[in-house]
């Protein structure tokens, strides 16, 4: 069994990834709203998550108001059933010594 890719491992990078892969994209501020993070570690997650290649972010404007918005890329989508299938796996072995 393989390790644990410890990029999505971590409890916010998790909860993100598995939000957006139920959605086409999201916008910063639902993100924030629905993870519980500050400003400024959402944008440090999300920095990780973007170096990884499991998302892309897109910034604009809005008239004056900076909007960013982000997907989960097809690697981060792969990334991400790769890592609960190996966490169903880690379940399986535990079903069997019962």
């Amino acid at each position: 069994m393989d390790d644990l890719d410890r990029t999505i491992h971590e409890p916010a990078r998790l909860r993100i990834l598995t939000l957006l892969s139920g959605v086409d994209e999201a916008d910063f501020n639902f993100l924030l709203n629905m993870v519980g993070l500050t400003k400024g570690n959402l944008s440090s997650h999300m920095d990780k998550l973007e170096k990884a290649g499991y998302v892309t972010i897109v910034k604009s404007f809005n008239g004056r108001i900076p909007h960013t918005d982000f997907s989960i890329t097809a690697e981060g989508r792969e990334a991400l059933e790769k890592y609960w299938e190996e966490l169903d796996s880690i379940r399986a072995m535990r079903d069997t010594r019962e």
